[in-house]
């Protein structure tokens, strides 16, 4: 077919003729799949006792995926990765959205690597209820990290389930550790049900405020409160340095108010701009102390044991609901009893009993 371009009067432009679309996949992509190397259990933990941060992201993405067949060899993995694991200081990072959590991560991580330290980052990304869909954007605002060969900074999709995002994170921090990882950082989502998950997986839980931005005791809930071990005032700079020093006042008379928790610790509040990097040695005093304070008295390995325990139980009910929801008479009954509870025919508790007793039988 002839184009009206290649007229005598359009000399400057030609169309080629019959030129075939381009494909839309990869024709290497077949040789790429065989190319893939199969590796075994027991070379993801030669990889990863090596320090290779490549095997150690290929580990984490077995632990968490959700085919069985990665399940299994995961779960062999992290057996063979604990007898190396425990040597680590574990610190869990809250806030509000917008309280710069991530820029505080990231001078603070590279104040711990340039003291010598190899630190883990876990940041736990909120999830669309909608799409089930997560940016994962850390590594973005991690611009120092990103690039710091002793760090590793891993996202990871909370897709609407915290329980998943909990033992994703918690086998994660095991690998890290055989890894060689001193220091893991788990960011939380923001103030909220991911406090009391991330709580129970650290040795030190922080709590990043703001100040300047309305009523300071707003942001002060006993909840997340008396699980903090210290509070720092973030961006406590230029013309909101004095808003800082007196939101660190406020915290500081409300701490008082409560009692002292089982550590015997009293939490810290400072004030420190993450974005400029003042007062984070500061910071990481406050954290070192803690941790000293608590491995003196005993409470770091209890806390520890009782962590462990707790992970075991949580686990346990995590596969008790997986294997009733997964069950192939369950997944038939359930539509059944469902409508029978909408139509008014049964009622919700009477219908969950004669489910779970079914299931108990088979």
């Amino acid at each position: 077919m002839e184009h009206f371009e290649n007229q005598e009067i359009y000399k400057s432009l030609t169309v080629s003729k019959d030129v075939s679309a381009p494909p839309t996949l990869n024709p290497y992509l077949d040789q790429m799949r065989k190319k893939r190397i199969k590796r075994s259990a027991s070379d993801y933990v030669e990889g990863i006792l090596k320090g290779d941060i490549a095997m150690l992201g290929q580990a984490v993405t077995l632990v968490e995926s959700t085919l069985p067949q990665h399940y299994q060899i995961a779960q062999e993995i992290i057996e063979k990765c604990l007898p190396y694991t425990s040597h680590s200081v574990r610190i869990g990072i809250t806030g509000v959205p917008g309280a710069g959590k991530s820029t505080s991560i990231d001078t603070l991580g590279m104040y711990l690597i340039n003291k010598g330290h190899k630190l883990a980052v876990l940041a736990i990304d909120p999830s669309s209820e909608r799409t089930h869909g997560s940016i994962l954007g850390d590594k973005t605002r991690m611009s120092l990290l990103s690039r710091e060969k002793h760090a590793f900074i891993r996202p990871s999709p909370s897709a609407g389930s915290l329980g998943g995002v909990a033992r994703r994170t918690r086998e994660t921090i095991v690998l890290c550790e055989a890894a060689g990882f001193d220091m893991i950082i788990v960011e939380t989502v923001g103030v909220g049900q991911s406090e009391t998950v991330v709580h129970s997986m650290v040795d030190f839980f922080l709590l990043i405020q703001l100040a300047g931005t309305g009523d300071e005791l707003q942001g002060i809930k006993r909840g997340i409160m008396e699980m903090a071990d210290g509070i720092a005032i973030n961006k406590a700079e230029g013309d909101n340095l004095p808003k800082a020093k007196l939101a660190a006042a406020n915290y500081r008379n409300a701490l008082s108010l409560f009692p002292p928790g089982e550590s015997g610790w009293t939490p810290k509040v400072i004030t420190y701009s993450g974005y400029y990097a003042l007062g984070v040695e500061e910071l990481w005093n406050m954290v070192d102390e803690y941790v000293t304070f608590v491995k003196a008295n005993g409470y770091f390995e209890r806390k520890r044991d009782e962590q462990a325990k707790y992970r075991m139980y949580e686990s346990i009910n995590n596969l008790l609901r997986s294997s009733f929801y997964n069950d192939p008479e369950i997944e038939k009954l359930l539509p059944v009893m469902e409508k029978k509870v909408l139509n008014k025919k049964a009622s919700a508790f009477v219908t969950a009993r004669k489910l779970i007793d079914l299931f108990l039988k088979r």
